[in-house]
Formats: structure tokens, sequence, C-alpha cells
């Protein structure tokens, strides 16, 4: 089965569970290939590829963060169910992702079940994982897990429980899996251990966790969650530990994202002095209120967040993709150009110096056998004009090809429109013309697809719009049917 078939057979089954999940999620998906198509002739997607997969379609919350930083603890209780392990020393190794389970049964699956499963956000993420490290793909059971609970809590939404993260330790795998789950999240919590005041000495962790904020446009779903804030109660020194985090959360580069402190009741000592654990306690419940209702709130969010993302993508082919591609162009052509002179400046030079050399021996009378007359033979004259051009030829080809590798080679594959990198190859193939000033694939058919898509996106918006809101306040007005 080719790889585009392969994307068909998934998009297909998508929609099928579309249909008895969300209808009004299933013409989303078709708008998700029109773009693909878009994306294809210009390059930015190879075939297998799909805009639709580098999302998830459910309510995804992943929960990251440091060793003993209380994240298992934080998920039994929300789940109300002892699902996690719990530990001051790590005791999962793997990404755990739960599910609801309809059976009222608590079972545990080997990560194959999410890798061979499209359906899932982790379908065939072997293959990934394989390609930044040689022989882990077939690991997957390694890497992950998942596993089905009965708690309404995970009805229509999933979790993903991290192995604890430290950076310095980590293979590449986990830090691939990692980004991929940033990425298909609709909210991330990210823990922090309290009980270790030094934030310094998680720099690696700030690093990975924190700094990518920066990068994306979505970095509102972070939210920082210094937990087992409670053993600070004694010394009453609450502000001051939350602003010795803040500090290095904005040192790391934090642009957005919101703090909060958390403990937990069944593992908390409190101190004598009341006023005191009342205000921590008070503290804490506030922010766990916060966090409950960001977390009841990605069922909605996530609706909005596929469709914004067809959006987004579409202005980013158009408006960042495209752009770049025609300055790359320009550039290439440039390049090749000045190289291109400066070869035939230097077959020029060599040419009038040949001629030279051959005149000064033809002056002594000087005539070997080896030294054909050009004048006498009209096969050679012809040699003589169309030899200069074919290697002429052959250099230009050299040259654009080596410029063209020198542009290719800081290009990004995996910008968030797609492989850059690939589509700038395809708009500098050996048929391509220099002059060409588009991107391939790119013109006016491409351009109202795009269009399309968008005005599409608004309908989409609108019609979500009419299910959570009515601005006017009025009731809406349904017109009889006349009866015949």
């Amino acid at each position: 089965m080719t790889p585009d078939k392969r994307m068909e057979q998934r998009l297909n089954l998508l929609q099928e569970h579309l249909k008895r999940e969300n209808p009004t999620m299933v013409d989303v998906v078709g708008k998700y290939r029109e773009l693909d198509v878009v994306a294809k002739k210009i390059g930015l997607l190879a075939a297998g590829e799909s805009y639709a997969t580098r999302i998830s379609w459910w309510p995804l919350i992943s929960i990251l963060g440091t060793f003993s930083a209380g994240k298992s603890s934080f998920i039994n209780t929300y789940l109300g169910l002892e699902l996690q392990r719990t530990g001051n020393q790590a005791v999962d190794d793997r990404f755990t992702v739960i599910t609801y389970s309809p059976d009222g049964t608590q079972r545990t699956l080997p990560g194959l079940a999410l890798d061979g499963d499209p359906r899932f956000p982790f379908y065939q993420i072997g293959e990934e994982i394989e390609a930044v490290s040689a022989g882990e793909g077939s690991r997957i059971d390694n890497y992950l897990q998942m596993k089905a609970a009965p708690s309404e809590k995970l009805r229509g939404r999933i979790l993903i429980d991290s192995p604890g993260f430290d950076a310095d330790a980590q293979r590449k795998a986990i830090l691939r899996l990692t980004d991929h789950i940033i990425e298909l999240s609709d909210l991330v919590l990210v823990f922090f251990d309290a009980r270790h005041p030094e934030p310094g000495a998680m720099q690696d962790t700030l690093e990975h966790l924190v700094r990518g904020t920066q990068r994306r446009n979505d970095n509102s779903k972070f939210l920082f969650i210094l937990n087992q804030i409670d053993t600070s109660a004694r010394e009453d020194n609450l502000e001051d530990i939350v602003a010795s985090w803040q500090k290095a959360l904005v040192q790391s580069g934090l642009s957005a994202g919101s703090f909060h402190i958390l403990f937990n009741d069944r593992l908390a000592v409190p101190v004598a002095d009341e006023a005191v654990w009342a205000r921590y306690v008070a503290k804490r419940d506030a922010d766990y209120v916060r966090i409950m209702e960001r977390i009841d709130g990605v069922n909605v969010e996530r609706v909005y967040r596929i469709i914004g993302n067809l959006e987004s993508t579409s202005n980013q082919i158009e408006q960042q993709a495209v752009p770049r591609l025609r300055t790359l162009l320009q550039r290439w052509r440039r390049d090749t150009l000045i190289w291109d002179g400066i070869a035939l400046a230097a077959l020029a030079v060599g040419g009038i110096a040949l001629s030279v050399w051959l005149g000064w021996w033809q002056g002594l009378n000087f005539n070997p056998d080896w030294l054909p007359d050009v004048q006498a033979s009209p096969v050679l004259s012809v040699l003589a004009i169309v030899l200069p051009l074919m290697i002429l030829l052959v250099i230009h080809f050299l040259i654009r090809s080596k410029v063209r590798h020198y542009l290719a080679k800081p290009l990004s594959a995996e910008e968030p429109y797609g492989n850059l990198q690939a589509a700038f190859q395809k708009s500098t193939g050996w048929f391509r013309s220099i002059f060409q000033s588009k991107p391939a694939g790119w013109g006016s058919l491409n351009r109202r697809r795009l269009d399309n898509i968008r005005h599409s996106v608004d309908r989409l918006v609108q019609r979500l719009n009419d299910r959570f809101t009515n601005p006017s306040g009025r009731e809406a007005v349904t017109t009889p049917v006349k009866q015949r």
C-alpha cells in the first residue's frame, strides 16, 4: 500500500469516528485534505503526510515535570483512583496515556496499542523514534503504555503522564516524544518540586520545557505548577519561594503561561500557626480551581483549536512559506548568475591564453601532428563552437546545484507549515528555470483554494459560536413549516 493510500485510510477512520463523537468536525477533516493538496503541490508535505495528523482530534492534557514533583499524585487525586504509582524516586520510566474505560475495568495495555491505532495521536510514533534513535523504534513498549480507567473525568479526553524529566539523562527518543506530546496537547501542566529551593538546579528542565514556549504561538496552554509548597509553611516564606521560581522562569525566557501552587492534603503536615496554614490552603484552593477550570475547558477549546489551526496553517503557507521561497529563489538566481559570470570569465581568460599560446607556437612554424588545423576542418570548426557551450552548460548546472545545496542546508524540515527545505528543493529542480520567480506549485488556483479554506473556517466558527453564545440575547426564531 502506498503512503498516500495509508494516509487516506487513516483519515477515513478518523471521519468515521467523528461522525459518532462530533459530527461538526467531519467537514473539517475534508478541509484538511484540501490544504494537504496545496502543500504537496508546493512540496511542504511529502507523500503520505497530512496536516490532519499533526494535531490531536481528542482533548489532550499532558502532565510533565521533574522527578518526584507530584505528577502521579495529582493525577490520582484528579481521577479519584489509585492509578499511578507514587514515590520520592522515579517510579515509571515510560509515558502513560490514560484513557476512559467504558466497562468499568482498570487495565494496562502495551505501547503497541497506541502505535498501531490510527485513532490515537501516537500512530506509528515508532517510526519517529527510529529516526532519532536507531534500533529503538521497534521497542515502543519501552517508551509508551496505555492505561484505561473507569473515571468520568476521562470521558472524551486523554491524559498523559510523563516520566520524570531530566534533560541530561534522557535519551533522544524521550526528548522527541516529549516534543511530540507538547505539540499535540491542548493543555500542558509542568510540575516543579518546591522542596528543591534552588531553581537553578532545574536549568536543563527549564531549557527544554520553558524556553520552547518562546517559539510557540499557543504558549498560553502552559500551566507551571510549583507543587508540595506546604513544606515552606514552617518558615512562612511562600511569597519568597514563588517569586524565586517566577524569576527563574522569566530568566529562562517564559513569555506566557500561568503560574500556580499546589500541595496534597493527604501528604501535607499542617503547621501550628493556624493563620499561616489557612493562608496556604486558601492560595492552594484558589489555584486548584483555576487549574480545574482550564482542564474542564479543553473540550471546547479543542474544537476551536483544530479549526484555528486550519486557518493558521493556510495563512502560514501564503504569508510565510511562499514569501520565504520567493526570497530563496531570488537568492538562488543571483548567486548562480554571479558564479556563472565568474566561470565564464575564467573560461574566456583560459581561451585567450590558449589562443595566444597556439599563435605563438604557430608563429614559430611549429606545427606538430597532434595540433589540428581548425580552419581546414568544418567539423572541428563546429566543435570549437559547440564544445565550449556544452562545457558552459555543464558548469552552469553544477553551479546551480551547488548553490541550491548551500541554500537548502540550513532550512528547517519541521516548520509549522511543513518542510521548507523540501519545498525549496522542489522549486529548484533540474527542469526549473533560474528565472522562475514563483515557487513550484504556487499559482492562482492554489491561492483560491486557500481563500476557500479560510472562508470555510469562518463559517465553521460561526456554527460553533451558535452553540456556545448568543450576543443578541434573543431566542432563535423558527419558521413554521407549511402543511400541504
